[in-house]
């Protein structure tokens, strides 16, 4: 049995007695020395503020609690192992979006780091053992991000204004907030935009400004969400208008073939170790970004107007870089 194990059990047999428990009940059912139940009865107090007092007249010790008052262990219970998940959460949470919800965070991460030193397990193992390297980021305010989640979670409207980088413009909009995507080291958020009367995709760190209004937010079930956003490829929402036939090298297969990149994709693995690779999408932009990053290892079979995109694009690199137009 470990530190935390008996500190719980401390607490259980206290908790469950109205009369003085003495040392000695308390060393056999722990399963420990005197010194140790010693230090048991210290942490408890100290760490977690527990009502202990030793009753002198009755040799034994009990909690002081008010009348009508119970005194409970703060928080969850884990075990060590549990301890570690819970903590390696939280700073794979705080590398990919720092600062995000230390406010929120603090107070718990606060509570396992007194519960960690009960046990003499070192927190700062975690932080020099897992490393996450954050490509394409993008930076989102704490604040909004809060209020969309807040918004998010109590189902009310938001009145955002939001700047689109596609037309450089910001509007204003009302929207019914549904979910929020963690999508390639971004923040977007899936809602019903009311000035466009439909389902749209919102990126967090576009949002300029926002504020809860005292509507409730339109719902929809979750089979007509993903039915709207996780259907077609990528962040692109909307019913699939196309599928597309990717042939990967056999040098590319090696690492494509374990790789999921859509839910509904159909592969299939040729005998020259060559990989087909069919997946639905409704917007070309992501897909082609996509394609083109694999080089010659990848070749657009299907549809037509993939392939000519695909051959677009890679024709007006190689001008790009053609002999004469190098710049200084």
């Amino acid at each position: 049995m470990d530190r935390l194990q008996r500190i719980y059990k401390l607490h259980q047999i206290l908790a469950s007695r109205r009369s003085p428990v003495s040392r000695q009940m308390l060393e056999e059912r722990l399963e420990c020395s005197p010194a140790t139940v010693k230090r048991l009865i210290e942490e408890l107090r100290l760490y977690f503020n527990a009502p202990l007092k030793y009753d002198r007249e009755h040799n034994g010790y009990l909690y002081d609690s008010q009348e009508g008052e119970v005194f409970e262990l703060p928080g969850l219970w884990f075990n060590a192992n549990e301890l570690y998940a819970l903590l390696t959460v939280q700073q794979l949470l705080e590398q990919t979006q720092p600062g995000l919800l230390d406010d929120h965070f603090k107070p718990i991460k606060n509570r396992l780091e007194k519960i960690l030193a009960t046990a003499q397990l070192n927190k700062n193992e975690i932080a020099k053992r897992i490393r996450i390297l954050r490509m394409t980021a993008r930076n989102t305010a704490s604040e909004h991000f809060q209020s969309v989640a807040s918004a998010l979670l109590q189902r009310k409207r938001l009145h955002i204004h939001y700047h689109s980088r596609s037309d450089d413009q910001t509007t204003q909009r009302q929207i019914s907030p549904q979910r929020l995507t963690h999508y390639r080291d971004n923040w977007y958020l899936d809602a019903y935009c009311h000035k466009r009367n439909a389902l749209r995709s919102f990126a967090v760190d576009r949002i300029c400004a926002c504020r809860s209004l005292d509507q409730s937010a339109l719902e929809f079930d979750e089979a007509e969400l993903d039915a709207y956003f996780a259907s077609s490829y990528g962040i692109f929402a909307g019913q699939p208008k196309e599928t597309a036939v990717l042939l990967f090298s056999p040098e590319r297969a090696r690492w494509v073939a374990d790789e999921q990149w859509h839910p509904q994709q159909q592969v299939k693995l040729l005998p020259d170790g060559s990989y087909e690779l069919r997946i639905p999408y409704a917007d070309s932009k992501e897909l082609v970004m996509d394609i083109l990053k694999y080089g010659n290892g990848v070749e657009v079979l299907e549809p037509a107007e993939l392939r000519q995109e695909v051959i677009n694009q890679l024709q007006a690199a190689i001008e790009k870089y053609s002999e004469g137009n190098v710049r200084f």
